[in-house]
């Protein structure tokens, strides 16, 4: 029997640090539970959309991501029900090390002020009231175990943890060292992982390579991990601890319920019947959450996926969508699309609108290191070592396609590009302080696009993709595909 969506089992997988190995135990936790015959509904801590997809090849749904940062703390338990809703067990993949979130500048240093930062894993967990297991890398550990995992049990009072997974043991006295420390301070062991080289997911950049990008590679590693971890791991043990996760009384979010307050009372204003949305996909496009596309549904649009490497604007494209992928990666094959970046020219040029995050910006530009993007956009994109991350709490500038000058938001970015502008004044999306106060700007707008390095979580921001609807209107545009 599938569990009522307050009270479906869950576990959270956690580690002291970055680097011990969550997302190879969390996909093979999750396709070993699916092989036992559980209907798992994955999920992410934080604002990554790279894990997700993993998890999704492995559970066979989608991946989604629990982000306090991004959507606030109430919002949390509301999305958790809505993802994990005909399922019968939750798996919770944790960010960073298990005490790990963000901690503002306001909050450095000040005293009585709470340090753990908001949107760690503990903080997950707590909010939907979840045991987690802790995955240790085991590499450089003995009888010192013990001693860090009293510390992570008695750090926090309101963390449960249930259990740990041992990864990257050595050999069979290794394991039996590890076990008697774990025993020490009363930890169950709910698996033990053997180094294995073949168990790494191929890296890039900016993180691991994405399942789409990877297609039948990435799912024989997703099979790979399920076959090693459902030998390694006590399944009964992981189930039996995901049943102690406390019951919430929290109603799923609804993407109806969230616009229902933007939409018009008298019908003057609502957008025409069901325009068509194209949102990019494909290997360059590989960014995006599973809520956006379920809220344009919601609001009466027909959501098109299509691919920059070889399609065109579908027929009757009303707006069009362009989230984060890795178009320096394609970018030969993106520019080779010459007709699909004359569509997308003529579509601006029309008024019609265009939603661009991070990937998106960038294939809006004249080019990128010299290599031909749309253009839609008198911008350049280049390429380079630096990495820009982090959350940032941005305004308005401008009036635009989804916001109002003034509106306020908390995105992320993640990128190691950047944009210059062209000779003419190009308005910024957004503007922000850093942490040591000092202003900056992101993006361009137009009268038809919104274009910006930051990501944005749209169950945060419904008024505003309401709007991108309303501005769609009956706006429309007949252009062939070629793929």
């Amino acid at each position: 029997m599938v569990a009522a969506a307050g009270g479906v089992p869950t576990v959270v997988i956690a580690a002291p640090s970055s680097g011990s190995g969550k997302t190879t135990v969390t996909t093979g936790l999750i396709g070993a539970l699916r092989a036992a015959g559980h209907r798992v509904a994955p999920f992410k801590v934080g604002p990554d959309y790279i894990d997700p997809g993993y998890h999704a090849v492995a559970a066979g749904r989608p991946g989604r991501n629990l982000d306090p940062n991004l959507v606030g703390e109430d919002l949390i338990a509301p999305l958790f029900a809505h993802g994990s809703a005909g399922a019968d067990i939750a798996v919770v993949e944790g960010v960073m090390g298990l005490f790990d979130g963000r901690i503002t500048g306001d909050e450095v240093g000040a005293a009585g002020t709470d340090a753990l930062g908001i949107g760690s894993t503990a903080h997950v967990a707590s909010i939907i009231g979840a045991p987690v297991v802790l995955v240790v890398d085991a590499g450089g550990h003995s009888q010192s175990l013990a001693a860090v995992l009293h510390g992570f049990l008695s750090y926090d009072s309101s963390v449960h943890i249930a259990g740990v997974i041992l990864n990257r043991v050595g050999s069979p006295r290794h394991e039996m060292v590890l076990r008697q420390a774990c025993a020490r301070v009363g930890v169950p062991v709910f698996g033990v992982v053997r180094r294995d080289p073949s168990l790494t997911v191929p890296s890039r950049h900016l993180g691991l390579i994405p399942a789409a990008e990877r297609s039948a590679d990435a799912v024989a590693a997703v099979a790979s991990m399920t076959h090693h971890l459902r030998d390694s791991l006590d399944l009964p043990a992981i189930v039996a601890a995901a049943r102690q996760r406390r019951s919430l009384d929290a109603a799923p979010w609804s993407a109806a319920d969230a616009l229902a307050p933007y939409a018009p009372q008298d019908g003057t204003s609502s957008p025409s019947a069901r325009p068509i949305i194209a949102v990019a996909g494909g290997a360059a496009f590989t960014f995006g959450y599973a809520e956006h596309a379920e809220m344009l549904r919601a609001a009466g649009a027909e959501v098109v996926a299509f691919d920059p490497l070889c399609d065109r604007l579908p027929p009757d494209t009303a707006g069009v969508v362009i989230g984060g992928g890795f178009p320096e990666e394609h970018a030969e094959e993106l520019g080779a699309n010459v007709e699909l970046r004359a569509d997308l020219r003529a579509h601006a040029a029309a008024g019609r609108p265009v939603h661009a995050e991070c990937a998106g910006l960038i294939y809006l530009a004249e080019h990128l290191d010299g290599r031909p993007m749309s253009g839609v956009l008198d911008i350049a994109g280049s390429f380079g070592p630096r990495l820009t991350l982090g959350y940032r709490d941005a305004v308005a500038v401008s009036d635009s396609v989804l916001f109002r000058a003034g509106e306020r938001v908390t995105g992320h970015e993640f990128h190691r590009s950047t944009v210059t502008t062209g000779e003419g004044a190009a308005t910024p999306a957004w503007a922000w302080r850093d942490a040591e106060g000092r202003g900056a700007t992101d993006g361009v707008i137009t009268a038809a696009v919104h274009a910006s390095y930051l990501h944005l979580h749209p169950a945060a921001i419904p008024e505003a993709l309401h709007r991108f609807l309303v501005r769609v209107g009956s706006k429309s545009c007949t252009m062939p595909t070629n793929c």
